[in-house]
């Protein structure tokens, strides 16, 4: 980093050295001034942490640029600041929830102080709960807005918040620049108003937690499938997070009898000891309950992040486990929701599902079969919710998903729902068992109905001020010199979506299509330091025996492609 910003970042350190910050936090701003290596101190001090469009986060410690209680509090109450001004006269109610991160409960706390000190009516799950319940909370209790402490799947030195609006969303347009220009405004901590909650603050106990469960219960489509094998073998995993708190009770309110946890990751652990990372997309995640299922003969393992908002499916082929990617539990989840919802009678013309503009183009194939509408929407499930809630009234949402292992089913919650697809992937692979089928038994019938799909993903992470500078680099060469072709076959169509916008909204995307039915797509993550790059590609199945050798030929050719664009 360049000296200006080392030199801006000491002065910024400097005022950490005040009295209105805790003793603890002070000693450590004096360590790092001391040290000759000023590269901590820089990246810890050279700018304030983003709020950006889905809240805030970013690494734990001491400094502007990272997670503590002062960066959450000038946020939170840049947020109150926004409610009190956006509902003026109004008794603005707020919910607050958090994960099992490190710190978690301790900024929910701080949160909920702040809200209820600037007279807002707030309720504060008494422990760690899903990030979908949050959703679901607001939506019940009729609040303006909510925060879930929680850095999703992120390693361990990470947490975070995001912030909801009171439809149950993750806040959009215009709100969300809005909120950004309000915490911008909160310059010093003496601008937070804490401390003199009162008698603002209310718990909310598992009394609550039987109000969303029913509702996910509500979501069955096929129970007389789980009654004919409620004994079938499910592993699941928490992976130390708040799944282990739902999904179980889930479960067995679905009629399962015969589900076993991870005993050792269902131990509430910010350091996720068991794993590097806890985001059940990676093998390396799922490696001990897969080898649980394998030892006791298990049928089905679920997998849920620490906010369980996302999951993971394995399912048995033979005597091994196939991991689903989020493209195939997605086709899985919308097909089985449209099937049930077909056999029961329900589907008359209005019915719509949703998926992302990086997801699998075998979803739109699977809604035209049953006469349902599909819609694209940009990355993210606040872009889901928002064609959700603008349809409200005149078309019926089923379910939407998106590659990064996310699902909503119902329009309870407005944002992607572990605990319910957990539920409603173990009774399709109930569905299934009564039809003669395994899951993934299905999923390669599937293939031959609509086509083989396949996707693949890249994702680049280039941490620090200089990523930033990278990453940015990366995407204007891509839009000056865009691929002319790809593995021979020509771009037909070059997608930039900051021209070119989604159902109205304007991302930093670049998407190029070919002649043969190739997606390429190119887009900075919006949470974490990362460039990501998705693969689509498909060919015919003609029977199940050639899935094997059809597989291995759309896996190469994503292979070449990565090459013949130096990933």
């Amino acid at each position: 980093m360049g000296s200006d910003v080392s030199v801006q970042a000491r002065q910024r350190a400097e005022k950490w050295l005040s009295e209105d910050f805790d003793e603890t936090t002070r000693a450590r701003v004096k360590e790092m001034l001391a040290q000759a290596d000023d590269k901590e101190l820089t990246e810890s001090f050279y700018r304030d942490l983003e709020f950006g469009t889905g809240g805030l986060r970013g690494i734990m410690g001491v400094g502007t640029n990272r997670m503590n209680i002062y960066t959450v509090g000038m946020a939170t109450q840049g947020l109150a600041d926004y409610l009190s001004k956006t509902f003026p006269g109004q008794q603005i109610k707020v919910a607050v929830s958090h994960d099992s991160r490190n710190n978690s409960r301790k900024f929910a706390e701080h949160v909920a102080d702040i809200f209820a000190s600037n007279g807002f009516k707030v309720w504060l799950f008494d422990a760690l709960r899903p990030t979908p319940e949050l959703s679901f909370a607001i939506r019940e209790l009729g609040c303006h807005s909510g925060v879930m402490v929680t850095a999703s799947h992120n390693p361990k030195e990470y947490n975070g918040y995001k912030a909801y609006w009171n439809d149950g969303s993750q806040v959009t347009e215009p709100h969300d620049r809005n909120i950004i220009a309000e915490v911008a405004r909160i310059t010093d901590i003496s601008q937070i108003k804490s401390g003199n909650a009162g008698d603002r603050i209310e718990i909310l106990d598992k009394n609550f937690d039987e109000l969303y469960l029913d509702k996910v219960h509500s979501l069955s489509v096929a129970p007389e499938a789980v009654r004919q094998f409620a004994d079938m073998k499910i592993v699941y995993t928490p992976l130390h997070g708040a799944g282990v708190r739902l999904v179980p009770e889930s479960l067995k309110k679905f009629g399962f009898t015969n589900v076993t946890v991870v005993p050792e990751q269902s131990i509430l652990d910010g350091d996720f000891p068991t794993v590097a990372s806890p985001n059940p997309e990676e093998r390396t995640a799922m490696k001990m309950a897969i080898d649980l299922a394998t030892e006791i003969g298990a049928e089905l393992v679920l997998a849920t992040d620490p906010d369980a908002d996302r999951l993971a499916i394995a399912v048995r082929d033979g005597d091994e486990f196939v991991l689903l990617n989020g493209n195939q539990t997605c086709a899985l989840l919308t097909s089985y929701l449209l099937t049930g919802w077909a056999e029961s009678g329900k589907i008359s013309g209005k019915e719509f599902v949703v998926k992302t503009i990086v997801t699998s183009e075998m979803i739109p194939a699977v809604a035209a079969k049953f006469g349902v509408k599909c819609y694209d929407c940009l990355t993210g499930f606040k872009y889901i919710a928002k064609l959700v809630r603008d349809k409200e009234g005149t078309e019926q949402y089923i379910g939407g998903g998106e590659e990064s292992f996310g699902f909503m089913a119902g329009d309870f919650v407005r944002d992607k729902d572990g605990v319910s697809a957990c539920s409603l992937a173990a009774e399709a692979a109930a569905w299934a068992k009564s039809k003669g089928m395994t899951l993934y038994g299905w999923l390669k019938q599937m293939y031959v109905e609509y086509g083989f799909y396949k996707e693949g993903l890249v994702s680049i992470t280039r941490p620090g001020l200089d990523g930033v500078a990278q990453i940015e680099r990366m995407m204007r060469e891509f839009r000056s010199n865009p691929p002319r072709e790809i593995l021979g076959s020509p771009v037909v169509k070059v997608r930039d979506i900051l021209k070119e916008p989604v159902d109205g909204e304007r991302s930093n995307v670049l998407q190029f299509f070919t002649a043969d039915g190739t997606k390429v797509s190119v887009r900075p993550s919006g949470t974490e330091p990362k460039i990501k790059f998705y693969f689509g590609v498909c060919a015919p199945l003609a029977s199940v025996d050639d899935f094997d050798r059809t597989e291995t030929l759309l896996d190469t050719k994503i292979e070449e492609i990565k090459r013949e664009l130096n990933l």
